[in-house]
């Protein structure tokens, strides 16, 4: 089984870059099952319904959330709507919508997207680790699901790289989303598990992790808020992680990153097309 993940889409750019790429890589590669970050898809901040239905049709099978799943208000009734719109496991009782879907994909296989949010330097939040073991308890890989995918959306590289070794053996991938920066350390682990720390975004890297550079920049010289973050609209990079997996086990077996278009698309080996 293919599996495809993209990360962080950063408003118009990383839509349009979707829109414009996503379904070529299904029809070229045979990927089976497409998971897309899509919190930061309505410039830069949360989601809006359209914008989620625009990635649906794009090809994603999964959307998944993060910490501004309810940046747009709407969403607060409209996630309830939408079975493949999965905001963190770990929100308390009582959020909206849901944190794990068990969806069927395109060649009829089973998988299991569970979308959680790390807590080091992040807003208080339920325990993540046992969050995800409760999600996948109730769904095991290789029994009734064929893939598992854990979208842990966090800040610290370690919390990430700490969530693929608990994991280990029990789910298809682990992959951190949140910081906008894809990270070199993709990986199977011992127990079969494809780790990657952070998928990077799908957006304009000229930019400060997605936004125009001018307001970031003088935060950060003159400690003061002048205006607001602006989303980068030039030509945006899809970057992502692809998997393959066992057909028996559910298990990784080979692990590549993605990253097409814009400032770094780089050639990597590619799956072989089918």
């Amino acid at each position: 089984m293919r599996l495809l993940f993209l990360g962080d889409v950063m408003g118009k750019a990383g839509r349009r870059a979707v829109a414009e790429r996503l379904p070529e890589l299904i029809g070229t590669y045979g990927f089976d099952f497409v998971v897309v970050n899509g919190e930061n898809a309505s410039h830069g901040k949360g989601i809006t319904e359209a914008h989620y239905e625009a990635l649906r049709d794009a090809g994603a099978d999964v959307v998944t959330l993060g910490d501004h799943a309810f940046d747009q208000r709407e969403m607060m009734t409209a996630i309830a709507r939408h079975e493949t719109l999965v905001r963190p496991v770990n929100f308390p009782p009582g959020a909206p919508g849901r944190g794990a879907a068990f969806v069927t994909g395109r060649n009829g296989h089973q998988v299991l997207v569970v979308n959680v949010l790390g807590r080091v330097f992040m807003p208080p939040m339920d325990d993540p680790f046992r969050a995800v073991e409760s999600a996948i308890a109730a769904c095991p890989l290789g029994e009734q699901a064929d893939a598992i995918v854990v979208d842990f959306h966090a800040e610290a590289t370690s919390e990430m790289q700490a969530m693929g070794h608990y994991l280990d053996g029990r789910v298809s991938l682990v992959v951190g989303t949140h910081t906008h920066i894809p990270t070199s350390d993709h990986r199977v682990l011992k127990g079969g598990t494809a780790l990657m720390s952070d998928a990077g975004m799908c957006g304009d890297y000229e930019s400060i992790i997605g936004m125009e550079s001018e307001e970031p920049l003088n935060r950060f010289l003159t400690g003061l808020q002048t205006a607001r973050f602006t989303p980068a609209e030039g030509e945006a990079t899809l970057s992502g992680v692809a998997i393959e997996t066992d057909p028996k086990t559910g298990l990784c077996t080979e692990v590549l990153p993605v990253r097409i278009g814009g400032s770094l698309a780089q050639a990597y080996p590619e799956f072989a097309t089918r």
